[in-house]
Order: structure tokens, then sequence, then C-alpha cells
């Protein structure tokens, strides 16, 4: 018999009694069955709150075949991912969504995964769903998740990858777009930019949109260089813009973390920000102010873009039909020294 502290647990029976409801309406409350009238879930919670009644979890976990566990997958290396403010901001987003939940996030590090090990977890019955972040187009192996259990990922993913994915994201063309027209706005004509890495959808598409944005005003967009997604990456980026495009006036860099590493090579090189070089950046993270000059950026609300993830994935958890396949957060312009 359960005894907590000597004293008999109370058991699912007792709840049901004192709620005057039946057995199976305290089971269906326990697991969040939506078939539950409000007054009745009201009655049943307050009961299990006066008695102290605590769920078994791993008895219910074998009974339905949940384990009431959700994935977090990184296909990349353990240092870009706790580097990076923007995925330390979208990862907050996922944990305080969840915190309103019963689920529980599990953290799957697996940059190649060349024996599948993170595939095997995932498909092995320890989670219930998962989520995938910072995915690159070579990342084949996460095509083998599909059909094993509900995933969403954070970012419209490569092709490849899955056939007909789930996805939280920004419109990256349309991000890059409103940071190269802002430049222009501002009078400067030559205009370049450190992209992201060409193997990730945000960093092909934010140079979509400043090329895009560069031809209909009829300028040059040959002023290309490409990052990492890094500060020592934005910088090597720049200095080779530097050596090959010493006439830039403009820069649209695809990260605020690159673009640190910018300031830092054209203030090397005596050149001043914004008067003879005005910068945009993209996310509007913690990295956007930690400089002396702050950075103009377009910002993805990655906290939201992070609970969104999770209100996704928790739709497609309980089953719920027409869930939306692309699910795009709008971006906005922040305006700060640097343009």
């Amino acid at each position: 018999m359960n005894t907590i502290a000597g004293h008999h647990a109370p058991t699912l029976e007792a709840v049901a009694e004192a709620a005057g409801v039946s057995r199976a309406t305290v089971s269906r409350v326990v697991n969040g069955s939506p078939r539950v009238r409000g007054e009745v879930v009201e009655a049943v919670q307050k009961a299990i709150a006066e008695l102290g009644y605590v769920p078994n979890r791993a008895a219910r976990s074998l009974a339905s075949s949940r384990t009431h566990s959700i994935a977090l997958l990184v296909p990349e290396e353990v240092s870009r991912f706790f580097g990076d403010p923007y995925f330390a901001s979208f990862t907050t987003g996922l944990d305080r969504r969840l915190a309103d939940s019963e689920y529980v996030l599990n953290l799957v590090v697996a940059r190649d995964d060349p024996d599948r090990k993170a595939v095997r977890y995932v498909r092995g019955g320890n989670v219930d769903g998962a989520i995938v972040v910072s995915h690159h187009s070579g990342h084949e192996f996460l095509a083998q998740l599909e059909g094993a259990v509900p995933v969403v990922f954070g970012g419209r993913p490569e092709a490849g990858i899955s056939t007909d994915p789930y996805y939280v994201d920004v419109d990256n063309v349309a991000g890059g777009r409103l940071a190269t027209e802002h430049l222009i706005g501002l009078g400067r004509r030559r205009i370049a930019t450190i992209a992201g890495p060409e193997d990730m959808s945000a960093g092909v598409d934010r140079l979509a949109g400043f090329r895009a944005a560069l031809d209909d005003a009829g300028l040059p967009s040959d002023a290309v260089g490409h990052g990492n997604f890094t500060a020592p990456g934005g910088a090597e980026a720049m200095r080779r813009l530097l050596d090959t495009h010493p006439d830039i006036d403009g820069l649209f860099v695809a990260s605020d973390l690159m673009a640190t590493g910018a300031l830092g090579a054209l203030a090397t090189r005596g050149i001043r920000v914004p008067e003879d070089v005005a910068i945009v950046g993209y996310d509007d993270s913690p990295a956007a102010t930690w400089g002396e000059v702050g950075l103009t950026t377009v910002s993805q609300p990655s906290e939201l873009m992070g609970a969104t993830t999770v209100d996704v994935l928790l739709r497609l958890l309980r089953g719920e039909p027409d869930v939306p396949h692309a699910n795009i957060v709008p971006t906005t312009l922040v305006r700060r020294d640097s343009a």
C-alpha cells in the first residue's frame, strides 16, 4: 500500500468521492482530456489540491504509451548552440510554454549522428515528439524521424530532411529585404552583406532578400561575404569584404553575432559606424546592444518562435486536425545608432 510519511497516500478513488464524480472522470481530468466540462474539471482539481493527491506518472505513461517528454534535437556543435543568444532565447520560449503542460524537455545534441544514436533515441519510444533546431542541408539523417513521432522544426528545413515538414520561422527573404531597403533609404549606394551559411535556409533566404532589394533599386549586389553565424566568422568575412570592396558604405549582416565581429574588424581599420559604414544586423538579440554602438537590426521574436513551436507540437500530439505546416512569425526593424 502506498504511504506518504507514514500516512496513507490519497487515491484516485478518494479524489473521485470528494469531487462527487466517477474514478474514470478523475482519470480523464488528470490526463488532460478535453472531453470534460469546465465545472467538473474545477471540482476535481479542487479535490486534488485539498487531498494532496499526486498522480503516478510512471503508471500513467505505461498505460497510455506516453512518456510526457519532448526531445530538443540540435544537430550542431555544442559550443555553437550554447554560445548563440538566439538559441538561448528560443529555448526560453520552449521552456516557458512547456511549463504549462505535462511535458519535460530533453536536450539531444547530435552534430552529424554517424551512429544514429540520436535517431534511435527518438524512434525508440523515449519521447512523444521532437523539436529540431539549427539544422543544415547536409543533415539528411533527420529524415529518419519522419513518421516515428510528431516533429516540428525551428526554421524551414532544407530539401531532403522532411517531405512535408511542420515548422516555425520568419519570412527571411522579407527580413533581408527590409534591412537592405533601410540602408538604401539612408542614401547608401555601395551596400555589402555578410550572409549566413549557404547550407541553411536562413542564410540563403536573407541573401535573396538583400539581392532583391538592390536589384529593384538598380544598385550592385556583388559585395557578398559568408560567415557561420558566429562573431569570429563575421570578423573574418568583414576583413575579406574590405580587401575586395574598400568603397563599402552600407552593410547588412545576417546575424547580430556576426555583426559584433564585423564592428570589431571595422574599428581595427579606423572605419567609423555609422559615419563611414551604416550597419543593419538580424535577430535583435542581446548581442545588438553589447558594444558602444547600438545595432540597428531586424527583430525576429525568438522567444515567441520557441513558444509557437511548442504550441504546434502540442497540437500535433493532441491529434488536432488541420494544423498548419508553415507557421510564420512577423519581423520588424529596430533602429539604433549603427544605421
